[in-house]
């Protein structure tokens, strides 16, 4: 019971890093942005392809995965995102939905379609069970290490978005972007290092995803949903919502697919409905949001 605790936090941990950015985009920049899961697919394949093609470390793969797709988050912010700003929810949804179908075909045509594995380094493999019988606590590695790096970008999240002054002016340009721009602040830079970070930490999300659930040209529909629900559920009023329902979710689903397998995903939607019958507003919101 508390490996299947376990395994769902680590699951959970992870599904808040796919989903973050995306909370970020929607939550403190008011655009909806359904191509997410594709930079988490680029991610991966990074990944998978410096490890087993280039022979780069793990650790190293995380960290390019990172930079590699925040900088192309940034270099599509700058060239597609932009001028998307300022249109209706409906574009916004069909733009960013046609560029998921591109990348989709796009990695199909020149990746192929068969599903990407990762080797894990040794010092990641393997596991540690702690006592015995029903308090019994079967450790991934693995796992364990997603939870601490998970943990420690969480930290940061909070501290950046809430105690710096990068975190200020941010809210301050989605707040009133004419009025942040009369008081110096370059709005369009904001966004721009706000996207390129999110869009860094989906890849690094789909980087770390890959030896969990592997990927494919699928990953970004498969996920889709998962990374809607995550927002949904936890509100985009701060860091800590969309945390408290990646935490939720990826613990119902472990232990959905262990007792009740048959079930599979129901647990979780059933579980979001009720939340959000609920808490329609999601279960964190801004003061007066209710």
């Amino acid at each position: 019971m508390i490996t299947i605790l376990f395994d769902g936090i680590a699951y959970g941990m992870l599904l808040f890093v796919l989903a973050v950015g995306l909370a970020v985009t929607l939550g403190l920049m008011n655009f909806i942005n359904l191509a997410h899961g594709a930079f988490a697919m680029a991610g991966g394949y990074l990944t998978v392809y410096l490890m087993q093609r280039a022979g780069v470390p793990f650790l190293a793969c995380l960290l390019l995965a990172f930079v590699l797709v925040g900088v192309l988050g940034a270099l599509l912010e700058v060239t597609l995102y932009r001028p998307m700003y300022a249109k209706p929810p409906l574009d916004q949804v069909l733009f960013s939905i046609g560029l998921v179908f591109m990348a989709v075909a796009a990695v199909d045509y020149f990746l192929g379609t068969s599903q990407q594995n990762l080797q894990l380094p040794d010092w990641l493999s393997g596991r540690t069970v702690i006592g015995d019988g029903p308090l019994q606590l079967g450790m991934g590695h693995y796992r364990l290490f997603i939870i601490v790096l998970c943990g420690l970008l969480t930290l940061a999240l909070q501290l950046v978005l809430g105690r710096t002054r990068f975190g200020s002016r941010l809210r301050a340009a989605v707040d009133d972007p004419r009025v942040a721009s009369g008081l110096g602040i370059n709005v369009n830079v904001i966004f721009l290092l706000t996207f390129a970070a999110g869009s860094g930490l989906a890849g690094l999300g789909g980087a770390l995803a890959t030896e969990i659930v592997g990927i494919d040209p699928t990953f970004p529909l498969r996920y889709m949903v998962y990374f809607l629900i995550v927002v949904a559920v936890g509100g985009t009023a701060s860091i800590t919502g969309p945390l408290a329902a990646a935490l939720l979710l990826g613990i119902a689903d472990v232990a959905g697919k262990y007792f009740i397998p048959t079930l599979g995903a129901f647990i979780v939607y059933l579980l979001m409905i009720l939340i959000l019958l609920w808490r329609p507003e999601g279960l964190f919101t801004r003061k007066g949001g209710g």
